[in-house]
């Protein structure tokens, strides 16, 4: 029989409906005050599965706030698992075989790793941080929020509530509808950029402000809300200066992807940016049409905010598939979701990271600078960018209140936070916050499409900042493209040409201790990952390796600690290039203050060194504060930031063209730091388009449980035979798969051999001679590629009863 009880109380309203509002990554939905404390809990059942373990439901006064974040389950204060949403939005569920929810005394929804109710272990009282050496930055004088010399105008469509159908949707209907911005009277074909909004309530009554996020077209009373208007200051200034903006509604994708979706919806976005780019194809060449001959699909960029940002690098995946691909050329995730960690190569891609993101707060789309740094060879820019002072939704005007239609609200809480609360100095405005939006998203696609390289200093590390961004401070990682680039070490594993020497901790390390298998060096202790955003765990993909670095600790009992990268033939000529380059960040458990030194030595044994406080901040720690919500504290972010050492600097003391090492040692008693990526660069753009990478694809599969431990035998097909070996992380029972049962929850590497068209997995089963009624089905999926990318990335594995009734 199921246990059933009332679920507990997490504080008060702001309880479980903050927690809402801090987590997935779109827009919250109305302007309701998180702090406001009123349970919207109703009831949880704890009910015993016939095949082992247990289904824990819980039912909602209220359905579940809208947001961009995953909702999560969990039992007395320990998340059990992703929870799958009804279509009601009043019903949450997961599957579990941790025996301990059999004996639950509450349960709760919680967001992005963090539990209501659940008090931070932080420690209490005022964080401490010492001020670091003034930091200069680069002003860059063309500034991409000025107007242009074109006048804009608006050639808006909308093809109706339910015009076409997307698979990736159930095949569910949805609309057609963008607003075009264009430049008037501009000659020729242009570039052309498309923009997606998040995950935000659908629909809206006008009269009772009540939001409603179930049914798709609105029910009576209501109407859509336009998020897709939200971005006109920054779809303006690029139109003014030749471009051609369509920003597409994605409302009917918002009303399902709870319910009716495997992926949250991020395969239904990138084909509803793929139906907007055949509608503009189709009326490009359209005689008679406002758009004929105006677009250049030749020179396509895409900006996705929040769920919006995984639906666009799916998008440019996608692209890449067809027979004649459109020309995307530079990706733009801002605020972006990522629950499927799948690599972008081949495309010059900038991510955007609001430091109070308060919504999707673990900032998980870091993921997609992380995982295809070294993906591929390609020869492409990419980098992320950490914007202090930025909340999630005031990019969008329709999710910011005061300047939106529908009802809206700061997706950040506490509002009394010294760090990000609305009074906070250091909090942006949201015309602030659109105003430095604007800069970076124009400024990048007039980089990367137009080629305007005045703009490269504002995403290349070199810390440029233009006049519009006003006072946001606006910290940088950045890869250059590989054909202006020696790497000297990655950092990402043990190497033949790094020695590792002295340290109380000189370990590589990955994922949260959490999801670290014994053996292996966790990066953070921390269970709140919204401080870790390398080594958020994916929704889909909870146990596969994140973000590995070097970890190095030390104390005054460190017996001559360093690091020595030896560099060999091709390495050694630094005067090709303009930088020694890396990622540094400071340790989460260091106290005090935190110091590098750096020496770069030559062939003659002489030495250059440079401490890494004099050329940046890296080392300094992130803003933190005291303040929590329902117990959890999610600054004090641990976020790696790219170091650069002019080679002019080094070459006054050493011969930069025949250099022999380069040494990392501390120049504090006591510290720790994260390290990774050791190159030789100088900066560039590339050219990049839809990639050629070989495409790999999981299959479904049925398989007999059998009476003990086995293998289910799954199937990876491969668009073309591999040129090289290739490696991806497979995930068992993904969260929205029965997650207990024959299927355990793990995750093992697959290695691809060269030459390979296709592969066969093994995935463990463990049978019983049980009668079991129903069969089960397990959601498994392939991410984290490195030599290929991921076409269908999600399978499921159906699991058939074999014993006799």
């Amino acid at each position: 029989m199921p246990r059933f009880a009332p679920a507990r109380a997490a504080g008060s309203t702001a309880a479980v409906l903050a927690a809402v509002l801090l987590a997935v990554g779109l827009g919250a939905p109305a302007a309701a005050d998180p702090s406001n404390e009123s349970t919207n809990a109703k009831g949880f059942t704890v009910e015993p599965l016939p095949e082992g373990g247990w289904r824990v439901t819980l039912e909602l006064e209220e359905p579940l706030p809208v947001r961009d974040a995953a909702p999560e389950l969990a039992v007395d204060g320990q998340i059990v698992g992703a929870a799958k949403e009804s279509p009601d939005g009043l019903t949450l569920t997961t599957e579990t075989t941790d025996p301990a929810v059999a004996d639950a005394g509450g349960v709760e929804v919680a967001w992005n790793g963090e539990v209501p109710g659940v008090a931070a272990a932080a420690r209490r009282g005022a964080p401490w941080q010492f001020t670091p050496k003034p930091f200069h930055r680069k002003p860059v004088y063309t500034d991409p929020a000025t107007p242009g010399r074109y006048a804009v105008e608006r050639l808006d469509y909308h093809l109706g509530d339910t015009p076409t159908t997307l698979p990736g949707l159930s095949g569910l209907p949805v609309e057609l509808r963008a607003a075009v911005y264009a430049p008037a009277k501009a000659r020729g074909e242009r570039p052309v950029v498309v923009f997606l909004h998040g995950r935000h309530s659908a629909c809206y009554n006008p009269v009772t402000r009540q939001t409603n996020n179930t049914n798709w077209p609105c029910a009576e009373g209501f109407i859509p809300i336009d998020s897709y208007l939200g971005y006109t200051e920054t779809a303006r200034a690029l139109a003014s200066h030749g471009y051609v903006v369509v920003s597409v509604s994605a409302n009917g994708i918002n009303a399902k992807d709870a319910s009716f979706t495997d992926d949250n919806g991020a395969a239904a976005r990138g084909e509803l940016v793929m139906k907007h780019l055949d509608l503009l194809a189709q009326w490009n060449g359209k005689r008679g049409h406002p758009l004929k001959d105006r677009l250049d699909l030749s020179d396509v960029g895409l900006m996705g905010h929040s769920r919006g940002g995984e639906g666009v690098v799916e998008a440019a995946l996608m692209n890449a598939e067809r027979r004649h691909p459109y020309g995307i050329r530079a990706v733009l995730p801002l605020a972006p979701v990522d629950f499927g960690r799948a690599s972008l190569p081949d495309v010059p891609m900038a991510v955007l990271l609001p430091y109070c993101d308060g919504d999707v707060s673990n900032q998980q789309g870091q993921h997609f600078f992380d995982d295809t740094r070294y993906s591929l060879d390609d020869d492409v820019l990419r980098s992320s960018l950490m914007i202090m002072g930025a909340n999630h939704n005031f990019f969008n005007t329709e999710w910011t209140p005061g300047d939106s239609v529908s009802p809206s609200g700061d997706d950040w809480s506490p509002a009394t936070d010294e760090v990000c609360g609305t009074a906070s100095p250091s909090r942006l405005t949201a015309a602030e916050q659109r105003a430095v939006g604007t800069a970076y998203m124009a400024g990048f696609f007039r980089l990367v499409q137009g080629g305007e390289r005045a703009f490269l200093p504002l995403f290349d590390g070199t810390n440029g900042t233009v006049p519009s961004a006003g006072r946001a401070e606006v910290y940088a990682q950045a890869q250059q493209p590989s054909s202006r680039r020696a790497d000297l070490a990655p950092l990402e594993r043990p190497a033949g040409n790094v020695t590792v020497s002295g340290f109380d901790l000189g370990a590589y390390c990955h994922s949260v201790a959490s999801r670290v298998p014994a053996g292996d060096t966790a990066c953070s202790a921390t269970t709140q990952t919204s401080k870790v955003p390398h080594w958020t765990p994916a929704t889909f993909a909870t146990w596969v390796p994140t973000s590995p670095v070097l970890r190095l600790r030390w104390s005054e009992a460190s017996v001559s600690p360093s690091v020595r990268i030896a560099l060999g033939p091709g390495q050694r000529d630094a005067d090709r290039y303009d930088a020694l380059t890396f990622r540094l960040a400071r340790d989460e458990s260091a106290v005090g203050d935190v110091d590098l030194d750096v020496t770069v030595t030559d062939h003659k044994g002489r030495s250059a060194t440079v401490r890494v406080g004099d050329v940046s901040p890296a080392l300094t720690p992130f803003p933190a504060s005291t303040n929590t919500t329902n117990g959890v504290n999610r600054l004090g972010k641990t976020w790696l930031r790219t170091v650069r050492v002019p080679v002019d600097d080094l070459a006054r003391r050493v011969d930069e063209d025949n250099l022999r090492y380069v040494t990392f040692r501390p120049a504090t008693p006591t510290g720790g730091a994260y390290l990774s990526d050791v190159a030789f660069d100088s900066t560039g753009v590339g050219r990049g388009g839809p990639t050629g990478a070989v495409r790999v694809s999981i299959g479904d599969a049925t398989a007999a449980e059998g009476d003990g431990a086995g293998t289910a035998r799954m199937r990876l097909t491969l668009s073309d035979r591999l040129k090289g070996p290739a490696r991806l992380h497979v995930q068992t029972a993904a969260s929205g798969s029965a997650s207990a049962g024959q299927v355990p929850l793990l995750s093992f590497p697959v290695t691809l051999p060269k030459g390979a068209r296709e592969a066969t997995i093994q995935v463990p089963l463990t049978g019983n001679t049980a009668v079991n009624p129903a069969e089960l089905r397990y959601k498994i999926t392939i991410s984290a590629p490195t030599g290929v990318v991921i076409g269908d990335g999600f399978a499921w594995l159906t699991v058939t009863d074999d014993d006799a009734v």
